[in-house]
């Protein structure tokens, strides 16, 4: 293994517990503005002496700037590690960093505070290599887990030579470590529906049903669901509302659906598959927000057998479903990697966890993955 990467490694490792457990102990779901600001405050309590701190406005609008560290050295490298500090998890259910074996369970330990403790320790190792890069930078937002505007950095780091991103990483089947190349479009779909409310018990028929053209709306995603198909497309509605009492006829609704696909036309079909009248019910379908997806195998294939050399074990790319700001970035960095974090498993889950050997391992990868990108 590179010395630069063993001894990074162990040294991100034996702070990596204590930064995750401060992290972890601030609830951040997304918009929330004082979350934001306190975990802001601790990335930067976090970051080398030299660094240059700035914050730029976040994509969404209200919500906290994000944070973009940087440092200058006297190289012509240009690369970005990318992470976000928000969570799906509510401040009534936001759970604080607790060991259990050999998990460290939290609210947003794995996706993706363990992440940003790792880039963290990245940034701080690049510190002592000025010579090898001409910008080495950190960005940090706090509107991934639900953004509907466009990510508003994209031009910022357009050309830059590498993008490396911190979500959760994990093992190839073979047990080779694995680092994230490909990723599906992803699209969020909101149907809402327009009846007539009326009497269930004395008038029922004089009402328009929005529940009941919903649940067509519902069946429509549903049968788009193709996972097996040329297009890998996932159509699953997720959220519906309709009615606020036992006997009324439902007058109005919503249906929130969540698409992923290859490609983005596959997901734009499944909004026309929608109906726009059931029994009476109108149904506007609306495509709240579309992610890119993430094709990067033939532009890493040579950053990863640098970064297999430097580990001293394979690194593999591998693909996933999830959707991530490296979508965004890889349309102007080609050579962009993702799934960097630690393992871990149940994000967006009361038992959300990160294995905690692997904090050590993944700054292993991480580092590896780094030292290579400095040299493509």
């Amino acid at each position: 293994m590179d010395p630069w990467v063993s001894e990074g490694a162990g040294e991100i490792a034996r702070r990596a517990e204590r930064e995750l457990e401060a992290l972890v102990g601030v609830s951040s779901p997304s918009g929330d503005v004082r979350g934001a600001e306190e975990c802001a405050a601790i990335c930067a309590a976090l970051l080398p002496e030299e660094v240059e701190v700035k914050r730029p406005p976040c994509s969404s609008p209200g919500h906290a700037p994000d944070l973009l560290a940087t440092l200058h050295g006297s190289g012509t490298r240009r690369i970005v590690l990318v992470g976000h500090t928000d969570t799906v998890v509510a401040h009534e259910h936001h759970k604080p960093a607790r060991r259990d074996g050999d998990h460290i369970v939290g609210s947003g330990t794995v996706d993706m505070k363990g992440g940003v403790v790792l880039a963290l320790g990245v940034l701080r190792a690049l510190a002592a290599r000025h010579a090898d890069y001409a910008q080495a930078a950190l960005l940090l937002v706090c509107d991934e887990e639900w953004r509907r505007a466009p990510f508003g950095h994209t031009e910022r780091f357009a050309g830059w030579d590498a993008c490396l991103c911190f979500e959760a990483g994990e093992l190839a089947p073979d047990g080779s470590e694995a680092v994230v190349v490909r990723r599906k479009a992803a699209g969020t779909v909101r149907v809402t529906a327009r009846g007539r409310a009326a009497h269930s018990g004395s008038a029922p028929d004089r009402g328009r049903n929005a529940l009941l053209g919903l649940a067509a709306a519902a069946q429509a995603v549903a049968a788009c669901h193709a996972p097996d198909g040329p297009s890998r497309l996932t159509a699953v509605p997720t959220v519906l509302h309709a009615g606020d009492a036992f006997n009324v006829v439902p007058g109005r609704g919503e249906l929130v659906c969540d698409l992923r696909a290859d490609d983005d036309p596959a997901i734009l079909a499944v909004l026309e598959a929608i109906p726009r009248e059931v029994g009476g019910v109108a149904l506007e379908p609306e495509l709240l927000r579309l992610w890119p997806g993430m094709h990067t195998e033939a532009a890493t294939g040579g950053l990863l057998e640098g970064a297999t050399s430097a580990l001293g074990r394979a690194v593999i790319g591998v693909p996933r479903g999830g959707a991530s700001d490296a979508s965004h970035l890889a349309m102007v960095i080609p050579c962009t990697v993702d799934g960097l974090g630690p393992r871990g498993g149940r994000a967006h889950n009361p038992g959300e966890f990160v294995v905690a050997d692997s904090l050590h391992s993944r700054a292993e990868v991480a580092l590896a993955v780094t030292a290579a990108a400095l040299v493509s």
